[in-house]
């Protein structure tokens, strides 16, 4: 089943580690427990829009850089 979720998660992910980021520093800067943090990676977790800004702006980017580029799927 798809999952929007699982998409954010992995682009959060993949945007952290290109920062050179542990999943540690990036919950820390984030102010986000980091059990917290492996859930949203793994896509287990939503997040409100707040948290999505406050990830981007510790990841230096742009929020549309965090959300899939095209949603065209069905969700169950």
């Amino acid at each position: 089943m798809y999952s929007i979720r699982s998409d954010v998660g992995n682009l959060i992910k993949e945007k952290r580690i290109k920062s050179g980021l542990s999943q540690e520093a990036f919950a820390l800067l984030a102010k986000v427990d980091r059990s917290y943090m492996g859930r949203i990676e793994r896509g287990k977790a939503n997040i409100s829009i707040e948290l999505l800004y406050k990830l981007a702006f510790v990841l230096n980017c742009e929020v549309f850089e965090l959300l899939p580029k095209s949603t065209i799927k069905l969700i169950d």
